[in-house]
């Protein structure tokens, strides 16, 4: 048990919880595509709305749901505390004039990313999250997500959003596994091309939602 806290609480554990925490949060996003694409169904919004009725009634998914916010606080709390330890450990000139040589951009502003990422997700609980559980519970949600989505401004902070979700799971992918030591030569072309659904397909699927309300319906 001492040896298992040791290593959770070690740069490396710390890595591997961040990692596996990130890869839980990547496979969220993938199950939430797939719901949110039945709001391009020409049905009005009927299936969708049966999917949303369903994962908001059925109470199996209760436990679910706090896994997963509990997931992100942890993911956060981790990133957090490691750009914290990596500050620390770097002396101030060094970061400010060796940084380029050493790490991607991408790597450098993961910091960044993330509170963009946390700011939008705050937003996107209260707009639909708490607004349809919560405040017009009658609502149909896909009434809601077509009356949030007619609003170009909102349009802009999704799109904007998402842009940096891109980059964030961009770097966050190729990470994970280089954490996990499966960063090989012989893997490296699979892992990338995987990675590109994740960082590139996924955040463009999320945001053709907000542009096509705004634009075609």
């Amino acid at each position: 048990m001492r040896r298992t806290t040791s290593f959770l609480t070690s740069s490396v554990g710390r890595k591997v919880i961040m990692a596996l925490s990130g890869l839980f949060l990547s496979s969220f996003l993938v199950i939430h595509l797939y719901i949110n694409l039945f709001l391009f169904k020409q049905d009005l919004g009927h299936e969708f709305d049966r999917y949303a009725e369903f994962m908001a009634t059925y109470p199996l998914l209760r436990p679910i749901e706090i896994i997963l916010f509990a997931g992100f606080l942890l993911h956060a709390f981790i990133g957090i505390w490691l750009w914290l330890m990596n500050r620390h450990a770097r002396p101030v000139r060094y970061a400010l004039h060796k940084t380029g040589q050493t790490s991607e951009l991408s790597s450098r502003i993961m910091w960044l990313t993330g509170f963009v990422i946390a700011a939008f997700l705050a937003v996107h609980i209260k707009g639909f999250f708490i607004t349809s559980r919560f405040i017009t519970p009658d609502r149909s949600m896909y009434d809601i997500v077509a009356e949030a989505f007619k609003n170009p401004w909102t349009d802009a902070l999704y799109v904007v959003a998402l842009f940096f979700l891109g980059y964030h799971l961009r770097h966050g992918f190729q990470s994970s596994f280089q954490t996990f030591g499966l960063r090989h030569e012989r893997y490296r072309r699979l892992i990338d091309w995987v990675g590109a659904i994740f960082w590139l397909l996924i955040p463009l699927g999320f945001a053709a939602m907000p542009l096509y309300f705004l634009w075609c319906k």
